[in-house]
């Protein structure tokens, strides 16, 4: 089932259920603010300097599930760490063809098709590591979409002391940059629709994760930043549900968060302990739109929250919600802004981690705060539609 979620009115970045690919738009969904200049990511909150760089990563044991003529699976890995210094070339966000093919396929009209490439991100390239024994937090983009729509929850998790991996799934975005230049184009964008598709991507998501598990501390230079005994997973949409169905198939992977993200994941009907949190919009309150967080709540027998957040849309857990200015987008009637939801997004997200993977307590996670009024604690403070 098709269900639209425009993050403000007319936004055409849309994004479903965790296993469909956007439906197009009305043709007359374009633009309906003047487009503004460059975006800035807001700047990371802890105290690390943030470097980043990429990795590709080859796994010859098993054929590409989407493109069957290629014998071997090829990962795109963004890195983000803390590093010795601030200063240094900034990171693109994204290349030019990046953008233009995001942006046709996600039907934005009315901006230059490079509009995405010219956001302006906070990490130094390349940067040097700096320090040893920080958590490693691994992040999945929704579908469609690149991990790069997550580089502020990065950068920020970056400059409180985490190493953060970054998974592109080859073709499962509007476009991934392989190794050797060539594009990854959404081949599974024409299977969204087939029984079962989002149980097939979260178990290849989770067969990437634990690849990249094997394979980063051989590498990647900077793995002795790494914790290994301390990692937890987080995504949106379809990687919210890869995180889950990661942790069921992979003990490295101690923690999780699914963001706003239908799941798919095969719980033992036993119970599953390890500790988990579900952060969405006001469709995932119990007995909403969509019942599979209902269902694997049941499950999870372990330390657990269900937070929904007032005002917010499928996209405000992304770098798109920042973003929607530039693509002239004005926000909708009550839903919060760019600002207050990213604010939200990274301290929530933190304080889980925080907890999970540094053992530090977190009151803020213990119940509802006169400082996040929009936060509800399910099924306790939440009601049904």
């Amino acid at each position: 089932m098709r269900r639209l979620l425009a993050l403000a009115a007319g936004l055409v970045v849309l994004a479903t259920s965790a296993c469909s690919a956007p439906t197009p738009p009305r043709a007359d969904a374009g633009p309906s603010a003047t487009p503004t200049g460059p975006v800035t990511l807001p700047a990371p909150t802890g105290p690390h300097p943030v470097g980043t760089t990429t990795l590709y990563l080859t796994d010859t044991s098993r054929p590409d599930p989407w493109d069957l003529d290629v014998g071997a699976r090829e990962l795109k890995v963004t890195l983000w760490y803390p590093a010795e210094r601030r200063d240094g070339q900034r990171a693109p966000y994204m290349t030019a063809k990046e953008s233009e093919l995001l942006l046709k396929g996600s039907r934005v009209i009315g901006v230059p098709y490079d509009t995405l490439s010219r956001t302006r991100t906070n990490a130094v390239k390349d940067a040097t590591p700096s320090g040893r024994g920080f958590p490693l937090v691994v992040l999945s983009p929704g579908f469609t979409k690149p991990v790069s729509t997550l580089t502020s929850l990065a950068e920020d998790l970056a400059g409180r002391g985490y190493v953060v991996a970054g998974i592109d799934h080859p073709y499962e975005s509007y476009a991934t940059t392989l190794s050797d230049g060539r594009i990854a184009e959404c081949l599974a964008c024409d299977s969204d629709s087939d029984p079962g598709f989002g149980a097939r991507v979260v178990q290849g998501r989770a067969a990437d994760v634990s690849f990249v598990l094997d394979r980063l501390p051989s590498e990647w230079d900077g793995s002795d930043l790494i914790d290994r005994t301390r990692i937890a997973m987080t995504g949106q949409s379809i990687g919210g549900a890869a995180a889950l169905a990661t942790m069921v198939r992979d003990p490295r992977v101690r923690a999780g968060i699914d963001m706003d993200g239908t799941t798919y994941a095969r719980i033992p009907k036993t119970g599953f302990t390890k500790p988990f949190m579900f952060i969405g919009t006001p469709q995932h309150v119990p007995g909403g739109r969509d019942t599979s967080w209902d269902r694997d709540w049941k499950l999870l027998t372990g330390w657990k929250r269900w937070l929904v957040l007032s005002g917010t849309e499928h996209q405000s857990f992304t770098d798109l919600s920042l973003l929607a200015g530039v693509l002239g987008i004005r926000p909708a009637p009550g839903v919060l802004s760019p600002a207050r939801s990213a604010e939200l997004t990274r301290t929530y997200v933190a304080a889980f981690l925080d907890r999970h993977l540094k053992s530090r307590p977190q009151p803020l996670l213990e119940g509802p705060s006169p400082r996040s009024p929009e936060v509800a604690f399910c099924p306790a403070t939440c009601g049904t539609p």
